[in-house]
């Protein structure tokens, strides 16, 4: 009887490393962290099987696949996390392309440029988990583990500010610029600032903030002063921010606190020290070319605010035109009596002290700063024969009275001068004076023509007449001779006549008897 035959002993050896198989299998299968998906506008410097996805240089998982979606719009990129990242598939984690980037805030990911790039993560803080993400097409300025505070900031204009401009305390980068946005009604800019710790212990609730970007360059009584920051606010801009007041009334400033981040360190210094503003109307009569918004308001050569609005008041009643220039004046500049007697001026006694300046003189005047450039500003001043007028102190804001530029006023009495030398008739006094002086020329030509002449006879026979008469009255003329002849003869007549009447007075008898004789 034959013997059973025994398997082989040979079928034994695929058999385990069949189950070695298995095991190792299941072994990566259960190793295997989440599966997500991650959606980009561009696949540059991704493969699938080579990118990486690093945390803090180290790899947490492998890109596994590209495709693109229905629309085309943007690129899927499949990523199988390794099991100890399983925190990276909460919903608020952030991945971002590692390339190599130039911005006026520096180069980044120079590294890449020999390695490849990488996707990169930034853990989240919620428990919820997701599958699917949205890129980011900008690295985030901060990570999520970086020790700081977030600060807004309210500004009138953006300046040179981008997505990582610092954030200067003393000239000392204390932070960055996370981004901006327009506010609901576009009236101002919204800043988002990640000032980093230990620095966001010196922001405080009277801190104040400005630009620091570039140059500033200022001439003024003390001479050129050049002020600079940075070398990167230079380049992109900045922001910077230094503490105001005492140290008593400062606390330091929570996560998320608003801040009006001004111009300069200069303005920023006076809002500081003049507190809130006093927003106020002038109604000007004439064209406001040259005044523009930032244009100082003057009171005696001391700066009391600033134009912060032109506009047009045009009255379709009567088509009257207006510019209405808005000023936001800070009382307290008045000085500290001022200030310790009325404070911001917007009491019940402040507005009876304002009563009485206007009804003292007191009106706005546009006036010209800079003959060479033509900017104006605008004057507070006395004009004590100004025209008596009434203000309403109940209304917000409150409108200032105004006079007209001297200058101005003497262009207009030009103008009106030069009116009324257009209404005279030139032409027809021309008219006239040329006609006048046709009928002189003629004149003249005839008294030339005709009564020279005879003048000239005239004056010839007057002059022979003369001469004549001349000839007579002549020493050595006969005439003269005779006429001395003659004169003899009469005073030898005058002496005997002399004679006979004395001789009549000693012998009246004569006349009647004649003369005795003697003989």
């Amino acid at each position: 009887m034959k013997s059973r035959r025994r398997p082989s002993a040979v079928w034994l050896i695929p058999l385990a490393a069949l189950l070695m198989c298995g095991a190792l299998l299941v072994a990566s299968v259960l190793q295997r962290g989440p599966r997500i998906r991650i959606s980009f506008t561009s696949a540059e410097g991704l493969e699938a099987g080579k990118t990486r996805v690093r945390y803090r240089d180290v790899e947490i998982g492998t890109l596994t696949d590209l495709h693109l979606t229905s629309d085309r719009a943007r690129v899927l990129a499949d990523v199988q996390l390794d099991d100890s990242a399983k925190a990276f598939a909460a919903c608020d984690t952030r991945y971002w392309v590692v390339r190599p980037r130039i911005g006026m805030t520096g180069i980044s990911g120079l590294a890449t440029a020999i390695s490849g790039s990488y996707i990169a993560a930034d853990t989240g803080r919620t428990a919820g988990v997701c599958k699917d993400f949205a890129g980011l097409e900008v690295p985030p300025s901060v990570t999520s583990d970086q020790k700081g505070k977030r600060f807004v900031l309210h500004t009138s204009s953006l300046g040179s500010l981008t997505p990582g401009s610092p954030v200067l305390f003393r000239r000392v980068q204390a932070g960055q610029v996370l981004g901006y946005s327009l506010s609901k009604d576009g009236a101002e800019v919204i800043v988002d600032v990640f000032v980093n710790a230990p620095y966001d212990q010196f922001v405080t609730s009277t801190t104040q903030w400005w630009h620091a970007s570039g140059i500033d360059l200022r001439f003024d009584s003390n001479g050129l002063r050049l002020d600079t920051q940075s070398v990167a606010s230079i380049l992109s801009g900045g922001v910077a921010f230094d503490i105001v007041g005492p140290a008593t009334t400062r606390s330091q400033a929570s996560d998320g606190t608003s801040f009006a981040l001004s111009a300069t360190r200069t303005e920023a210094a006076r809002q500081a020290e003049d507190g809130p503003a006093a927003r106020v109307l002038m109604r000007f009569g004439q064209s406001l070319r040259g005044l523009s918004i930032g244009a100082p308001v003057d009171f005696h050569g001391v700066e009391l605010g600033q134009v912060v609005a032109i506009d047009v008041d045009f009255n379709v009643r009567t088509a009257h035109v207006d510019m209405v220039a808005t000023l936001d004046l800070y009382p307290s500049r008045l000085g500290r009596r001022y200030r310790e007697a009325l404070g911001n001026g917007d009491g019940a006694e402040g507005r009876r002290l304002l009563h009485q300046l206007v009804a003292d003189g007191l009106r706005g005047q546009l006036r010209t700063g800079s003959v060479l450039t033509g900017q104006r500003y605008v004057a507070l001043d006395f004009f004590p024969h100004a025209r008596a007028v009434r203000i309403d102190t109940q209304r917000t804001p409150v409108e200032l009275p105004t006079v007209p530029n001297t200058l101005e006023e003497l262009q207009d009495q030009l103008a009106s001068i030069v009116k009324k030398l257009d209404d005279v008739p030139i032409d027809e006094i021309g008219h006239n004076l040329d006609k006048a002086l046709r009928n002189s020329a003629s004149l003249f030509q005839k008294i030339d023509g005709e009564l020279v002449p005879e003048t000239r006879a005239e004056l010839e026979a007057a002059q022979r007449s003369f001469d004549a008469a001349n000839a007579t009255l002549a020493k050595d003329s006969p005439l003269q001779a005779e006429v001395h002849q003659a004169l003899g003869e009469l005073r030898r007549t005058l002496a005997s006549l002399g004679s006979l009447s004395e001789y009549l007075q000693r012998h009246p008898e004569s006349l009647l008897w004649g003369k005795p004789d003697h003989n």
